[in-house]
């Protein structure tokens, strides 16, 4: 894709694609599957979500059959078999395997105008990648805002139109897209509720060598002198 991208780009999960969307920022491989085999190569780490049927998932960590809703990342060769999805690969970076869901109907954290947000999977470490689960309630019409860095999304459920200065997209289950770093936008409802994966090429949250839960919680008493 160009550097120069538009706000808001969006694509089906049918007919499969893939393509790198590579900029200073990040380096990133973006797949579709849909019943057809999927092989991915072994640089990289792979964030992904069923969006429909059953599917497999083949790794170094085994051989795994997902559903509907479930989520994961793995680093190195990947084989997905069945079902439809997205598939997110961060190249040059190596994460957890993880796998998890299927995904809840409303996120666990606070987030703006009356939305919330789960982080589904989070960073090794500070700056790391992660995947969010963002919850849009019926009738909100988000504050315009900015991200310094591009998401790259998935509709899971619901309907609703994301706004830009140029113009509205409307939003629907199986429909995948990228929100250019730092461009206006909103998300808007009506009836319906937004269920959407996000990724964050980035964080500015999370462990560091001098800051983790295992470091902070060790207490070394003070020593008498003999």
């Amino acid at each position: 894709m160009s550097p120069r991208m538009p706000t808001f780009t969006s694509f089906a999960l049918h007919p499969p694609i893939q393509f790198d969307s590579l900029s200073d920022q990040d380096r990133v491989r973006i797949s579709t599957w849909s019943d057809t085999p999927l092989d991915l190569p072994e640089r990289g780490t792979h964030f992904g979500l069923v969006q429909e049927g059953a599917a497999k998932l083949e790794c170094s960590s085994g051989s795994f059959d997902i559903c509907k809703g479930m989520y994961w990342s793995a680093s190195g060769a990947l084989r997905l078999t069945g079902g439809r999805g997205l598939i997110i690969s961060q190249l040059d970076y190596r994460g957890f395997f993880h796998l998890g869901g299927p995904i809840e109907s409303t996120g666990r954290l606070r987030y703006i105008d009356g939305c919330t947000d789960s982080l589904l999977i989070p960073p090794v470490q500070l700056g790391d990648p992660c995947l969010n689960l963002l919850h849009i309630p019926p009738h909100t019409r988000q504050t315009t805002h900015t991200h310094p860095s591009r998401r790259i999304g998935l509709i899971v459920a619901g309907s609703g139109r994301c706004v830009t200065p140029s113009g509205e997209q409307p939003l629907h289950p199986g429909l995948a897209f990228i929100i250019a770093a730092n461009s206006l936008h909103s998300f808007y409802t009506d009836d319906e509720a937004l269920l959407v994966i996000a990724f964050h090429p980035d964080s500015d949250f999370g462990p560091t060598h001098e800051h983790h839960p295992m470091i902070n919680r060790t207490i070394i008493p003070d020593r008498e002198a003999p």
